[in-house]
């Protein structure tokens, strides 16, 4: 039997990436919904209350590390799976990805497999340094 789906949220200022991403995560029978900016994510959340939010740190305005702090405040915060995806690797963005609340850091392109697997586990604890 699988586990059932997940609520995800996509932040994404890029389209092109999210929406296929979207697709994706639907046929393995999780239920998304996308954001292109931090303060559309941050709405969106409080009222879609995602298990798991997959987070661009490059975002317009509020950044995702920003976001990420914000949604950790809030009521369902503790629960949620913070995602990072970015075109930005290395230490030092792991270690800030880290202070900020995710508790993943994948590099785009995403491996599919892997961000399947993050997503259907739900929160555990945190994987980054």
């Amino acid at each position: 039997m699988s586990p059932p789906g997940q609520r995800v949220l996509l932040v994404d200022d890029n389209t092109d990436s999210s929406a296929p991403l979207s697709l994706l995560l639907q046929a393995k029978g999780h239920e998304t919904r996308i954001a292109v900016d931090g303060e559309a994510a941050i709405e969106m959340a409080d009222e879609f209350l995602p298990d798991c939010v997959v987070l661009d740190l490059g975002l317009p305005g509020i950044d995702g590390y920003e976001v990420a702090r914000r949604l950790r405040e809030r009521p369902y915060g503790a629960k949620l799976t913070l995602v990072a995806l970015t075109g930005w690797a290395g230490k030092d963005v792991r270690v800030k990805a880290a202070a900020a609340g995710f508790d993943y850091h994948l590099v785009k392109p995403v491996n599919l497999e892997e961000l399947e697997r993050i997503v259907t586990a739900g929160r555990v604890q945190s994987r980054l340094p």
